[in-house]
Protein backbone atom coordinates (compact mmCIF):
# COMPACT_ATOMS: atom_id res chain seq x y z
CA UNK A 1 0.00 0.00 0.00
CA UNK A 2 1.32 3.73 -0.73
CA UNK A 3 1.03 5.98 1.76
CA UNK A 4 2.29 9.54 1.88
CA UNK A 5 2.52 11.24 4.27
CA UNK A 6 1.73 15.08 4.80
CA UNK A 7 4.21 16.11 7.58
CA UNK A 8 6.45 17.89 4.58
CA UNK A 9 2.91 20.09 3.72
CA UNK A 10 2.54 23.13 5.91
CA UNK A 11 -1.35 22.48 6.83
CA UNK A 12 -1.12 25.37 9.23
CA UNK A 13 -0.73 27.99 6.16
CA UNK A 14 -3.25 25.68 4.36
CA UNK A 15 -5.90 26.09 6.51
CA UNK A 16 -5.11 29.89 6.93
CA UNK A 17 -5.56 30.44 3.28
CA UNK A 18 -8.64 28.28 3.12
CA UNK A 19 -9.89 30.53 6.10
CA UNK A 20 -9.96 33.63 3.97
CA UNK A 21 -11.55 31.78 0.79
CA UNK A 22 -14.10 29.38 2.52
CA UNK A 23 -17.06 30.63 0.25
CA UNK A 24 -15.01 28.58 -2.35
CA UNK A 25 -15.44 25.18 -1.20
CA UNK A 26 -18.66 23.09 -1.19
CA UNK A 27 -18.48 19.72 0.83
CA UNK A 28 -21.56 17.08 -0.47
CA UNK A 29 -24.29 16.95 2.17
CA UNK A 30 -24.47 12.89 3.91
CA UNK A 31 -26.99 12.32 1.71
CA UNK A 32 -25.20 12.96 -1.88
CA UNK A 33 -21.98 10.90 -2.85
CA UNK A 34 -19.68 12.04 -0.66
CA UNK A 35 -17.17 14.58 -2.53
CA UNK A 36 -15.53 17.93 -2.18
CA UNK A 37 -15.58 21.13 -5.03
CA UNK A 38 -13.84 24.08 -4.99
CA UNK A 39 -14.40 26.95 -7.01
CA UNK A 40 -11.62 28.77 -8.36
CA UNK A 41 -10.96 32.18 -6.54
CA UNK A 42 -12.18 35.24 -8.21
CA UNK A 43 -14.40 32.54 -10.49
CA UNK A 44 -15.13 34.19 -14.12
CA UNK A 45 -18.34 32.83 -15.62
CA UNK A 46 -17.02 33.68 -19.21
CA UNK A 47 -14.00 31.65 -18.82
CA UNK A 48 -13.78 27.78 -19.40
CA UNK A 49 -11.57 26.19 -16.49
CA UNK A 50 -9.54 23.01 -16.63
CA UNK A 51 -10.57 20.88 -13.38
CA UNK A 52 -8.73 19.08 -11.31
CA UNK A 53 -10.07 15.74 -10.38
CA UNK A 54 -7.90 14.64 -6.97
CA UNK A 55 -8.17 10.66 -5.54
CA UNK A 56 -6.34 10.96 -2.31
CA UNK A 57 -4.08 7.89 -0.80
CA UNK A 58 -5.36 4.99 0.77
CA UNK A 59 -6.32 5.88 3.90
CA UNK A 60 -7.71 9.48 3.69
CA UNK A 61 -10.94 10.85 2.29
CA UNK A 62 -12.51 13.46 0.07
CA UNK A 63 -11.67 16.78 2.40
CA UNK A 64 -7.89 16.36 1.17
CA UNK A 65 -8.36 18.25 -1.38
CA UNK A 66 -8.20 21.24 0.81
CA UNK A 67 -5.54 21.03 1.70
CA UNK A 68 -4.08 20.29 -1.22
CA UNK A 69 -5.26 22.51 -3.58
CA UNK A 70 -4.26 25.96 -1.79
CA UNK A 71 -0.78 24.65 -2.20
CA UNK A 72 -1.08 23.57 -6.05
CA UNK A 73 -3.70 26.82 -6.93
CA UNK A 74 -6.36 28.36 -5.66
CA UNK A 75 -7.04 30.71 -8.88
CA UNK A 76 -6.12 28.27 -11.69
CA UNK A 77 -8.90 25.46 -11.61
CA UNK A 78 -12.04 24.47 -10.90
CA UNK A 79 -11.24 20.89 -8.62
CA UNK A 80 -12.99 18.57 -7.16
CA UNK A 81 -12.18 15.41 -4.94
CA UNK A 82 -14.64 12.42 -4.22
CA UNK A 83 -14.17 9.64 -1.68
CA UNK A 84 -12.32 6.50 -2.22
CA UNK A 85 -15.04 3.60 -3.22
CA UNK A 86 -13.85 1.23 -0.05
CA UNK A 87 -12.93 1.71 4.21
CA UNK A 88 -9.22 1.62 4.56
CA UNK A 89 -7.12 1.26 8.02
CA UNK A 90 -7.73 5.04 9.09
CA UNK A 91 -10.02 6.45 6.04
CA UNK A 92 -10.77 5.01 2.32
CA UNK A 93 -9.22 3.46 -0.73
CA UNK A 94 -9.48 2.42 -4.24
CA UNK A 95 -9.05 -1.56 -4.52
CA UNK A 96 -8.03 -2.57 -7.67
CA UNK A 97 -10.40 -5.09 -8.12
CA UNK A 98 -12.40 -5.34 -11.42
CA UNK A 99 -15.59 -4.11 -9.25
CA UNK A 100 -13.81 -1.41 -7.67
CA UNK A 101 -12.09 0.40 -11.22
CA UNK A 102 -15.60 0.07 -12.23
CA UNK A 103 -17.14 1.76 -9.11
CA UNK A 104 -14.40 4.61 -9.20
CA UNK A 105 -14.79 4.89 -13.06
CA UNK A 106 -18.64 5.82 -12.04
CA UNK A 107 -17.71 7.93 -8.97
CA UNK A 108 -15.68 10.00 -10.74
CA UNK A 109 -17.63 10.40 -13.83
CA UNK A 110 -20.50 11.68 -11.83
CA UNK A 111 -18.81 13.90 -9.61
CA UNK A 112 -16.91 15.57 -12.85
CA UNK A 113 -20.75 15.79 -14.41
CA UNK A 114 -22.00 17.15 -11.23
CA UNK A 115 -18.92 19.80 -11.57
CA UNK A 116 -19.65 20.70 -14.82
CA UNK A 117 -22.99 21.60 -14.15
CA UNK A 118 -21.94 23.53 -11.70
CA UNK A 119 -19.22 25.73 -12.85
CA UNK A 120 -17.85 26.83 -16.35
CA UNK A 121 -15.15 23.84 -17.26
CA UNK A 122 -13.51 23.14 -20.21
CA UNK A 123 -14.46 19.74 -21.59
CA UNK A 124 -10.78 18.91 -23.03
CA UNK A 125 -9.21 20.23 -19.86
CA UNK A 126 -10.06 17.77 -17.38
CA UNK A 127 -7.11 16.26 -16.03
CA UNK A 128 -7.31 13.30 -13.21
CA UNK A 129 -4.63 13.56 -9.96
CA UNK A 130 -3.64 11.15 -7.37
CA UNK A 131 -1.50 10.85 -4.56
CA UNK A 132 -0.28 6.58 -3.71
CA UNK A 133 -3.24 4.73 -4.75
CA UNK A 134 -5.47 7.50 -5.65
CA UNK A 135 -2.40 8.43 -8.08
CA UNK A 136 -2.68 4.86 -9.44
CA UNK A 137 -6.46 5.10 -9.88
CA UNK A 138 -5.95 8.12 -11.70
CA UNK A 139 -3.63 7.04 -14.22
CA UNK A 140 -5.62 3.66 -14.73
CA UNK A 141 -9.03 5.61 -15.32
CA UNK A 142 -7.13 8.30 -17.67
CA UNK A 143 -6.20 5.39 -19.97
CA UNK A 144 -9.26 3.69 -19.96
CA UNK A 145 -11.12 6.95 -21.10
CA UNK A 146 -8.22 8.92 -22.96
CA UNK A 147 -11.00 10.87 -24.64
CA UNK A 148 -13.25 11.88 -21.22
CA UNK A 149 -10.04 12.80 -19.58
CA UNK A 150 -7.03 15.07 -20.89
CA UNK A 151 -4.73 13.27 -18.83
CA UNK A 152 -3.64 11.86 -15.69
CA UNK A 153 -0.71 12.60 -12.91
CA UNK A 154 0.25 10.37 -10.09
CA UNK A 155 2.25 11.44 -7.20
CA UNK A 156 4.24 8.08 -5.71
CA UNK A 157 1.34 6.08 -7.18
CA UNK A 158 3.28 3.07 -9.66
CA UNK A 159 1.99 2.37 -12.62
CA UNK A 160 -1.27 0.16 -12.73
CA UNK A 161 -1.16 -3.54 -13.72
CA UNK A 162 -4.15 -6.41 -13.83
CA UNK A 163 -7.37 -5.55 -15.51
CA UNK A 164 -5.73 -4.33 -18.92
CA UNK A 165 -5.00 -0.10 -18.30
CA UNK A 166 -3.70 -0.49 -21.85
CA UNK A 167 -6.96 -1.72 -23.60
CA UNK A 168 -7.13 1.12 -25.44
CA UNK A 169 -3.53 2.01 -26.37
CA UNK A 170 -3.90 3.48 -29.56
CA UNK A 171 -6.12 6.19 -28.06
CA UNK A 172 -4.35 6.06 -24.76
CA UNK A 173 -0.79 7.31 -26.65
CA UNK A 174 -2.33 10.89 -27.04
CA UNK A 175 -2.93 11.12 -23.13
CA UNK A 176 -0.88 13.51 -20.91
CA UNK A 177 1.07 11.27 -18.18
CA UNK A 178 3.17 12.54 -15.26
CA UNK A 179 4.49 10.40 -12.62
CA UNK A 180 6.59 11.51 -9.35
CA UNK A 181 8.23 9.22 -8.17
CA UNK A 182 9.86 8.97 -4.61
CA UNK A 183 13.71 8.27 -5.14
CA UNK A 184 13.95 6.31 -1.32
CA UNK A 185 10.15 5.08 -1.28
CA UNK A 186 9.81 1.69 0.27
CA UNK A 187 6.75 1.29 -2.00
CA UNK A 188 7.52 1.85 -5.50
CA UNK A 189 11.37 1.31 -5.93
CA UNK A 190 13.67 2.51 -8.98
CA UNK A 191 13.71 -1.19 -10.31
CA UNK A 192 10.00 -0.95 -11.00
CA UNK A 193 10.25 2.55 -12.10
CA UNK A 194 12.95 1.63 -14.50
CA UNK A 195 10.81 -1.33 -15.82
CA UNK A 196 7.87 0.57 -16.60
CA UNK A 197 10.02 3.03 -18.52
CA UNK A 198 10.30 0.34 -20.63
CA UNK A 199 6.70 -0.73 -20.81
CA UNK A 200 6.13 3.27 -21.73
CA UNK A 201 8.68 3.10 -24.67
CA UNK A 202 7.63 -0.13 -25.84
CA UNK A 203 4.31 0.80 -26.16
CA UNK A 204 4.90 4.23 -27.80
CA UNK A 205 3.87 6.36 -25.12
CA UNK A 206 4.69 9.71 -23.73
CA UNK A 207 5.37 10.26 -20.09
CA UNK A 208 6.64 12.77 -17.96
CA UNK A 209 8.55 11.59 -15.03
CA UNK A 210 9.94 13.30 -12.56
CA UNK A 211 12.48 11.83 -9.41
CA UNK A 212 11.95 13.74 -5.87
CA UNK A 213 15.18 12.84 -2.98
CA UNK A 214 12.64 12.14 -0.64
CA UNK A 215 10.87 8.92 0.88
CA UNK A 216 6.45 8.39 0.68
CA UNK A 217 6.04 11.97 0.99
CA UNK A 218 3.77 14.56 -0.23
CA UNK A 219 5.69 17.97 -0.82
CA UNK A 220 5.01 21.57 -1.08
CA UNK A 221 8.04 21.22 -4.37
CA UNK A 222 5.83 18.50 -5.71
CA UNK A 223 2.55 20.37 -5.75
CA UNK A 224 4.16 23.21 -7.41
CA UNK A 225 5.59 21.45 -9.92
CA UNK A 226 2.10 19.34 -10.71
CA UNK A 227 0.41 23.32 -11.20
CA UNK A 228 3.20 24.06 -13.57
CA UNK A 229 3.04 20.76 -15.16
CA UNK A 230 -0.65 21.55 -15.53
CA UNK A 231 -0.33 24.80 -17.12
CA UNK A 232 2.08 23.46 -19.80
CA UNK A 233 -0.77 21.05 -20.81
CA UNK A 234 -3.21 23.81 -20.99
CA UNK A 235 -1.72 26.35 -22.46
CA UNK A 236 1.06 24.68 -24.59
CA UNK A 237 4.14 26.74 -23.32
CA UNK A 238 6.65 25.06 -21.22
CA UNK A 239 7.85 27.19 -18.57
CA UNK A 240 11.43 27.28 -17.18
CA UNK A 241 10.59 26.25 -12.91
CA UNK A 242 12.36 27.12 -9.88
CA UNK A 243 13.35 24.32 -7.76
CA UNK A 244 14.18 23.98 -3.81
CA UNK A 245 17.66 23.13 -3.84
CA UNK A 246 17.47 19.46 -4.05
CA UNK A 247 15.81 19.86 -7.10
CA UNK A 248 14.20 16.51 -8.62
CA UNK A 249 15.49 14.96 -12.06
CA UNK A 250 13.29 14.98 -14.62
CA UNK A 251 13.06 12.53 -17.98
CA UNK A 252 10.43 13.09 -20.99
Amino acid sequence: MNRLTSAPVPKSSAAATLKSHRPLDRTAPRHEMPQCLLAPQHYERNYAYPLVVWLHDDGGDERELKRVMPLVSLRNYVSLSVRGTAKAASGFGWPETADEILSAESRVAEAVAQARQRFNVHGSRIFLVGAGAGGTMAMRLALRWPDRYAGGASIGGCFPTGHSPLARLPLARRSRLLIMHCRDSETYSVDRVCQELSLFHAAGMSVTLRQYPCGDELTTQMLHDLDVWLMEQVTGIVTAQEHVPAQPSEWN
